[in-house]
């Protein structure tokens, strides 16, 4: 709390900061969002966060995303890249700690020549 009031941070805020971030590092092909999720978040009538889950407390966060990852890539490295950006990103635009960000890789994607055209081989 300042002097003059209480500054919130929404969860929406955290998971487009985590997003960005997520996206910003080589090798993640994008953050997961599968269909049942995105469902199942409208019919609970929340907003849906696209592979991102925040919990927040007075001025800690933790955060889980989901990736998928590109063809070829080392997993473990572009994880730990994850985390880090994540980390960061949250921890200087919000100026609350981040406790945790745990990343789960959902799947890897070939690339092929045209943007538009990928194939995730593990669906």
């Amino acid at each position: 709390m300042s002097e003059m009031g209480n500054i919130n941070i929404s969860e929406d805020v955290i998971v487009t900061i985590s997003n960005i971030a997520a996206d910003e590092i080589k090798g993640v092909a994008g953050v997961y969002s599968g269909i049942a999720d995105a469902l199942l978040e409208i019919f609970r009538g929340k907003k849906f966060n696209k592979g991102v889950s925040v919990v927040l407390d007075e001025e800690k966060i933790a955060v889980t995303i989901i990736i998928d990852v590109e063809y070829g890539q080392i997993i473990p490295e572009i994880a730990k890249k994850v985390q880090e950006n994540v980390k960061n990103a949250i921890e200087s635009m919000t100026e609350r700690q981040v406790i945790e960000v745990n990343v789960h890789v959902h799947g890897v994607v070939i690339k092929s020549e045209k943007p538009d055209k990928q194939k995730n081989v593990s669906e």
